[in-house]
């Protein structure tokens, strides 16, 4: 039985408000042992690691998750890769989220039938380095809706499957079933760059979201949806959608309703995107007046205003934000931390948290990671300096000593900075 011991560190465990000192025992995959106090002597059997100037926390959970996005300008690019260098390029998004700190993940759909499920397995099996996860299908659409980018005289793939009325809705969902998949994506309205089915209309008709629920629930599926109307939201609840994204232009009746809904349904607002198109769009062509002429500002603005109300009724919000498209590198995804202090009003706790134990709820897996905890898994990061004062920290590769999955060391504190081979991306 391998045994490692961590010392010198302080722990946020996940759950605390303060950082304490103390030691953490990990045999195999599991946490053994936790000691509170500074001046606790490791067992003589253990391999040591100094964490002196860290703080020891869970291994990060990414709510939003598209490893399949490879850095395109535009989703119908995604159409374009084979399925052979798709994979390929999946693989190498998969172990780019281990090296910053992600752990696990939650993919909010997949760019073509089988990625994310394929990914997953691989990474079970050992064949592939990257977070545990919980694979997607496609993003299930309606012609004019988000994701159908074909046009009268071309045949154009995306992201989405497309099905329309409740009998293609149906059979689509039980071939998603039949791919063996965690996650079921849904998109309930539009989005601003869809020219036909803006962000604020809602393409998905109630009884075609209501065969689509059925099939998920008779094989017991977790649903994601794309939900940025205030109707599209009103649909997720009352359908009993699980995971519900963006909810920018939710309205007081919306709002009530998720308030309700809040012990069943976890909310995740994909902010990155927003954040870079407005803030950092002109390094793809997304200049102000694009911005402007898509509504951009209007819809950053929604988004700030519904989660700082969010925030204020309790309700559990995962970070996530749409990385993967040009506007938004993958690699970027803990920038979420600081977007949420600094754009929503949470405390940086509460924004770890937010990484931490939401994402373990959101993994169906609170019993199990998201905290240093004795008995969970050992999912674990070392990061320099104090996280629960500032999040930004966790941004930096540099700033992440160590990373631990499931008691296997990705990036040894004692191997040197370019232990597992890190892949680096913008920061």
């Amino acid at each position: 039985m391998s045994q490692i011991t961590i010392k010198g560190a302080q722990i946020w465990d996940g759950v605390s408000d303060a950082r304490y000192p103390g030691t953490v025992t990990i045999n195999d995959n599991k946490i053994t042992s936790i000691t509170k106090g500074e001046d606790t002597s490791a067992e003589s059997a253990s391999e040591i690691i100094d964490g002196t100037g860290h703080t020891l926390m869970p291994g990060m959970v990414e709510g939003h998750c598209h490893p399949s996005f490879t850095g395109v300008g535009e989703p119908w690019e995604l159409g374009q890769l084979c399925p052979e260098q798709h994979m390929l390029l999946t693989a190498q998004n998969l172990r780019l989220l281990l090296s910053h700190g992600f752990t696990s993940i939650f993919e909010a759909a997949s760019a073509k039938p089988m990625l994310g499920v394929t990914a997953r397995d691989a990474i079970n099996q050992g064949m592939l380095d990257g977070p545990r996860m919980r694979a997607s299908s496609p993003e299930i659409t309606t012609t004019a809706g988000l994701g159908d980018e074909r046009k009268r005289h071309i045949y154009q793939e995306s992201f989405g499957l497309v099905a329309d009325g409740p009998i293609e809705m149906r059979r689509v969902a039980r071939e998603c079933v039949r791919d063996n998949v965690d996650n079921m994506k849904i998109n309930i309205s539009g989005d601003e760059f869809v020219s036909f089915a803006r962000a604020e209309i809602t393409p998905l008709e109630d009884d075609e979201l209501a065969a689509f629920m059925a099939v998920a629930r008779k094989y017991g599926k977790t649903v994601a949806a794309h939900a940025r109307s205030s109707e599209s939201v009103k649909m997720a609840v009352r359908h009993g959608v699980d995971c519900i994204y963006h909810c920018d232009f939710a309205d007081e009746e919306a709002l009530d309703m998720l308030e309700e809904a809040k012990d069943r349904v976890i909310l995740g607002p994909a902010f990155g995107l927003v954040h870079n198109a407005t803030r950092e769009g002109d390094v793809v062509g997304i200049t102000k007046e694009v911005a402007e002429e898509l509504n951009l500002f209007r819809k950053f603005d929604a988004t700030c205003a519904t989660y700082h109300e969010i925030r204020k009724r309790g309700l559990r919000v995962a970070v996530g934000g749409d990385y993967g498209f040009a506007v938004t590198p993958m690699g970027q995804n803990a920038r979420d931390l600081e977007h949420f202090v600094r754009y929503f009003g949470y405390s940086p706790v509460e924004a770890l948290r937010c990484a931490t134990t939401v994402g373990a709820e959101l993994m169906q897996m609170e019993d199990q990671i998201g905290q240093v905890k004795e008995g969970f898994l050992a999912d674990l990061l070392l990061v320099k300096g104090d996280v629960t004062q500032d999040v930004s920290l966790v941004q930096h590769q540099d700033n992440l000593s160590m990373i631990m999955k499931d008691g296997v060391m990705f990036k040894d504190p004692r191997a040197g900075s370019n232990a597992g081979g890190l892949i680096r991306a913008a920061e």
